[in-house]
């Protein structure tokens, strides 16, 4: 009996076997966790991957936007500067070759110098002055009319008066009339698109000195016209005051 009591309660084999149970238990825990954790990351990379892509067309889009906002703002620049270039541009250009009725502005010295008058062909040069509702002036001509011949300078006057208490800041603008006769009415001083500041109850002569070019008596066109109407009108100097620009249609 004492040799079976003092035997182990295992035996050797049993012992073996429960070794390996608890093995493979640890083995199948271990591998069901690692299984687990792969599906876990996995599950986790395309979000990761979207997020990281959501950011990246989020960068893009505000880039482009930037960009698109930066033409804009450029063009809306641009259409300012353009339109408050516009006047003054289209205002040189009908000077340079007498669009709409407008006049001439400079002169060839040797032209004026060498041209030599058409003396057959006279013409009757009529003044006229208005006043814009915007300025408070007295504004006439100190002739009525004279009598020209293409290539022959000559000179008119114009009278300005301010009747109020406050000086007042005018500019002009003008056209001729036949509007076709422009280009060949040539002014060689002239104080239009320049302001005239008049101080109170200040009153001033303004002198225009002009000529008609001989080619105008070339012209088919000009065949019929013997009178052109020089034409002026005042109005008060202000910030961005627009000045109107000559009319097309024939008078």
């Amino acid at each position: 009996m004492l040799p079976l009591l003092l035997r182990p309660p295992f035996s050797p084999p049993l012992t073996g076997c429960i070794r390996a149970l608890h093995c493979s238990s640890q083995w199948i825990i271990h591998s069901r966790a690692e299984h687990f954790l792969r599906r876990q990351l996995t599950s986790r990379l395309p979000m990761r991957r979207h997020s990281r892509k959501s950011r990246s067309q989020e960068e893009e889009w505000r880039t482009r936007n930037k960009t698109v906002l930066t033409y804009i703002a450029a063009a809306g620049v641009g259409m300012i500067g353009l339109s408050y270039a516009a006047v003054p541009l289209y205002r040189l250009y009908c000077q340079a070759t007498g669009l709409g009725g407008t006049a001439v502005a400079g002169h060839d010295t040797d032209q004026v110098e060498t041209m030599k008058p058409v003396k057959e062909r006279v013409i009757k040069v009529t003044f006229n002055a208005d006043t814009h509702a915007s300025i408070q002036w007295n504004f006439r001509p100190q002739q009525t009319e004279i009598y020209v011949v293409p290539g022959e300078t000559a000179l008119a006057f114009y009278r300005a008066k301010n009747p109020t208490d406050k000086p007042i800041i005018g500019i002009s603008t003008y056209n001729v009339v036949p509007f076709d006769a422009g280009q060949y009415f040539n002014k060689i001083q002239c104080f239009c698109f320049e302001e005239q500041r008049l101080n109170p109850h200040e009153e001033v002569d303004m002198p225009v000195f002009f000529y008609i070019d001989p080619e105008f008596d070339d012209d088919p066109r000009m065949a019929r016209v013997d009178t052109i109407t020089l034409s002026y009108t005042f109005f008060e100097a202000k910030e961005g005051q627009q000045l109107p620009l000559p009319g097309y249609s024939y008078n």
